[in-house]
């Protein structure tokens, strides 16, 4: 039993368990009305990967473009984007574009927003990049299994006029569980990890391989875009010696600030744009440290210094990001809604301690609901997701400004994830955030309440779910209509 370590979340958790991407190919052309076009092909396809150094072998996984992870799509902030999908695997696939605000049909749900993209079939998804910032894209089919065999990427849409930085990085964070052969784990859906705390892996990647040190110069200054991959790991980045600053969160611009506790802090799908001065000698190096579970903290990479030096001081450049076009909910004014997370392990006992009437989960409760399957393990406003096609738990009307109320009335911590907006977090367990800060991607503690808002202006069904991937095939899974 290991302790997680949240630190900008009101309570703590209890949980049990265990080089860079390719660039874009593709050229921009002319686009309707004069958008700048960018079009690619995004190919999924079994492969392998040199996840781990010599002498392990490669791993078989699943890749774009032969890569793990995929291509890094860049593009700029009011660019259409296309995407030709071809599926060579042998399931079914689609891609959904993690925190774009893209139009319904565009989103990548099977059986919600789309068919599945079949074995030998190709799917066209085209949109536009309203939204500057840092997103990624993965598998809507089979996420628990497809995403954790590779298929991932980053997604970067720039600023008209960036902050001046001397490198613009992204680190795709990844946690495996790989057997001594190097091979992935085929333990998918088991139900200990559906249960309680998703699939923890045994290795850690940065941009798909086991990294050794990462080069820096003495006083440079870096823009490091952090996107978490991983199935369920929580990543609490200590820079030991450094003080990151933090510009945006899940690709939305927030006020320059210091990490609480000086942790960069990741649930799964989140993301941070962090501003890091690279302060130490030529020839040093520093670690960088994973302090997310207590008592297994362990080294993710060193920033090794290079000889001669850049600069002596940190340069005065300004970081600050302009905001992105998003409509301000109106707090007095927004509809208000409740909604409960419950189930899993000793979920009927922290019901109970939270004087809620008991909804299932096990010890303390039962095991009712929960299928062989797995299914029905954890639940929403009472219902657990079954099947494909959902109706909606919650109906919001366009155009208006709401607030979702929610209680996590679990033992374990839940990044909750909406399709099609960003949303502000704006009070944890009744206090007022400090920053207010946009996001689309929230991690909740256990038993902690959490307050978003945001003005509904995306019409469609959209996915509500928590994005441990275990914990969304097994039930944390609903449809909000925006009607």
């Amino acid at each position: 039993m290991t302790r997680l370590h949240i630190p900008m979340l009101s309570r703590r958790a209890f949980v049990t368990g265990a080089a860079a991407g390719a660039a874009l190919v593709g050229l921009p052309a002319a686009g309707q009305s004069g958008t700048a076009l960018r079009e690619i092909t995004l190919r999924a396809a079994p492969g392998r990967a040199r996840l781990v150094p010599e002498p392990h072998p490669e791993t078989p996984s699943w890749c774009y473009n032969g890569a793990v992870p995929g291509p890094e799509i860049r593009m700029k902030q009011g660019e259409r984007l296309r995407v030709i999908v071809e599926n060579a695997l042998d399931e079914e696939t689609t891609v959904h574009w993690h925190g774009v605000r893209v139009p319904n049909a565009m989103d990548g749900v099977p059986h919600l927003t789309q068919s599945p993209i079949a074995p030998g079939d190709s799917f066209t998804y085209e949109f536009d990049a309203d939204d500057a910032g840092t997103f990624w894209y993965h598998p809507h089919q089979r996420s628990f299994e497809q995403v954790d065999r590779g298929l991932q990427g980053a997604l970067v849409v720039e600023e008209p006029n960036p902050p001046r930085v001397d490198r613009d990085i992204v680190w795709v964070l990844d946690d495996w569980r790989l057997t001594s052969a190097a091979e992935i784990s085929d333990d998918f859906q088991n139900f200990h990890d559906m249960s309680h705390a998703g699939r923890l892996g045994n290795t850690v990647t940065i941009n798909g391989r086991v990294p050794d040190v990462f080069p820096v110069r003495s006083g440079e200054r870096m823009r490091l875009r952090i996107i978490n991959a991983a199935n369920a790991r929580i990543f609490a980045l200590d820079f030991e010696g450094h003080e990151p600053s933090i510009i945006a969160l899940d690709g939305q611009p927030v006020a320059s600030h210091s990490p609480e506790g000086g942790l960069v802090v990741l649930g799964p799908a989140m993301r941070a744009d962090i501003i890091l001065d690279c302060h130490g000698g030529p020839g040093t190096r520093a670690t960088v440290v994973d302090r997310a579970y207590r008592g297994d903290e362990y080294r993710v990479v060193d920033l090794a210094y290079g000889e001669g030096r850049l600069r002596y001081a940190p340069p005065d450049w300004p970081v600050a990001l302009a905001p992105n076009p998003l409509a301000e909910p109106d707090i007095a004014k927004a509809r208000r809604h409740e909604v409960t997370f419950s189930g899993g392990m000793m979920g009927a006992m922290v019901e109970r301690e939270m004087g809620l009437a008991a909804t299932g989960g096990m010890m303390g409760g039962g095991m009712m609901g929960m299928m062989h399957d797995g299914s029905g393990i954890w639940l929403i406003n009472g219902k657990a997701a079954e099947g494909h096609l959902l109706d909606p738990f919650l109906t919001l009307e366009r155009g208006a400004s709401h607030i979702l109320a929610m209680t996590n009335a679990t033992a374990f911590p839940h990044p909750m994830h909406l399709h099609g907006h960003s949303f502000r977090v704006i009070r944890r367990n009744g206090a007022p955030t400090v920053h207010r800060e946009w996001q689309d991607t929230v991690l909740m503690a256990p038993r902690e309440r959490v307050e978003i808002a945001f003005v509904a202006d995306n019409p469609g069904d959209w996915m509500f779910h928590c994005h441990i991937l275990e914990h969304q095939a097994a039930g944390m899974m609903g449809v909000v209509r925006v009607a």
